[in-house]
């Protein structure tokens, strides 16, 4: 057998149903779609096993049976190290890094420390409406830029929403790459927005959740890398989206300035916060050549999972793919069907009997979209693009 014919370990079929899994048991609950014949494409993480790695990593702790508490993370600490310079050519340094339970908590976190009840928090949208949920439930208002669609992507407007700035603004949460719109944001733009920081004095906390999940012509940049910002520069990673441990909750918050850091570790510790052990085994097992490995032979998988739903929903009279270059989520905009919004989305959950993110839940400019994720085996998306085509073979 040549190398190209040998299947792909994305292609097994794992059935998540019945395992206590958001994705698969809430379907029904929230969207209406039947957990018996539906496929779910809403909630962020992928129907893919781990790496070996990993699994090999939590075998070795239940063999071992103790489960106490956890001490010396250097090789946790170090595993990330390795893998930001590795895989994105930063330098980070071992101190820098706080352990959150994942990175909405880390937002949390971040509001807690560097923001006061009715201060401003901007976001660019639409955007991972988790930001906006835990802005609001901290009693900070949420400043809504909306983004443009220029030549089929999103693009950043900073002369409009200069104007926007009243001066209550006290943080830009970025996110980089983009969900939902799948932008790799180049070097140019993040130098705007670190401009943009600059003009209003606001602090910059990037989240880069996704950013080893980059498709062939693109390359992320991490916001660190610039030069002049670290002065008020956050920055968010976690292995979750890379390696589907998102169960894990374990992010990093990095910080290299020490100001901003002194600031935050006072915050992680007024609030008694510490990682489980579970989340920082698997952290540093997937930060490794063998977790490397497995993530590009994933890529290209996602890479052509994307081209089969471009090819598919783009064939849709009305229906428009937005052109990604990251992430395993695709941004379909229904605005060219004419239809009100209740009915395309009816079309999808009770025709195709699809559960995908509605998008006004991510803000402005979302009212038209949904969100699906297609970072499953290719036999589920192929089947839920053939749903999705009879579900408006009307417009055909």
């Amino acid at each position: 057998m040549s190398l190209d014919a040998r299947p792909s370990p994305f292609d097994e079929m794992i059935n998540r149903r019945g395992t206590h899994s958001a994705k698969w048991d809430r379907m029904e609950a929230i969207y209406g779609v039947s957990a018996d014949d539906g496929i779910a494409m809403w909630v962020a993480d992928m129907d893919f096993h781990p790496p070996q790695c990993v699994l090999d990593s939590l075998r070795g702790m239940v063999d071992h049976g103790v489960f106490g508490y956890h001490g010396d993370d250097d090789s946790y600490r170090a595993a990330i190290c390795w893998w930001m310079k590795t895989r994105h050519d930063w330098d980070v340094d071992p101190s820098w890094i706080f352990t959150t339970a994942g990175l909405v908590n880390g937002t949390a976190v971040c509001l807690e420390a560097f923001t006061r009840p009715g201060d401003g928090v901007v976001l660019f949208t639409p955007v991972y409406h988790a930001f906006a949920r835990v802005i609001r439930a901290a009693g900070r208002d949420v400043v809504e830029c909306e983004m443009p669609i220029e030549n089929g992507r999103y693009r950043m407007d900073f002369d409009a929403w200069d104007t926007q700035m009243t001066g209550a603004e006290k943080m830009l949460i970025l996110c980089s790459p983009h969900n939902p719109g799948g932008r790799v944001w180049t070097r140019d733009e993040l130098e705007q927005v670190a401009a943009f920081a600059r003009r209003h004095d606001l602090l910059i906390v990037s989240d880069e959740i996704h950013h080893d999940l980059v498709f062939s012509g693109a390359t992320h940049i991490p916001m660190a890398k610039l030069d002049g910002i670290s002065d008020r520069l956050v920055m968010m990673t976690a292995p979750s989206k890379t390696f589907n441990i998102a169960g894990a909750h374990t992010g990093q918050v990095i910080i290299p300035d020490s100001d901003l850091r002194a600031t935050f570790a006072k915050r992680m510790a007024g609030l008694g916060m510490s990682p489980n052990s579970f989340g920082l085994f698997m952290t540093e097992a997937a930060y490794s050549p063998a977790g490397a490995a497995w993530v590009d032979e994933l890529t290209p998988y996602l890479d052509e999972n994307r081209r089969l739903v471009d090819a598919a929903v783009n064939a849709i009279p009305g229906l428009k793919s937005m052109d990604m270059q990251s992430t395993y989520l695709a941004w379909i905009d229904f605005s060219g069907t004419g239809m009100a919004r209740d009915e395309f989305t009816a079309r999808v959950e009770q025709g195709a009997r699809i559960a995908a993110n509605h998008g006004p839940t991510f803000g402005k400019g979302g009212d038209s979209f949904l969100r699906f994720n297609f970072g499953t085996p290719r036999q589920v998306v192929a089947e839920a693009m053939e749903r999705l085509t009879a579900a408006f073979s009307d417009l055909q």
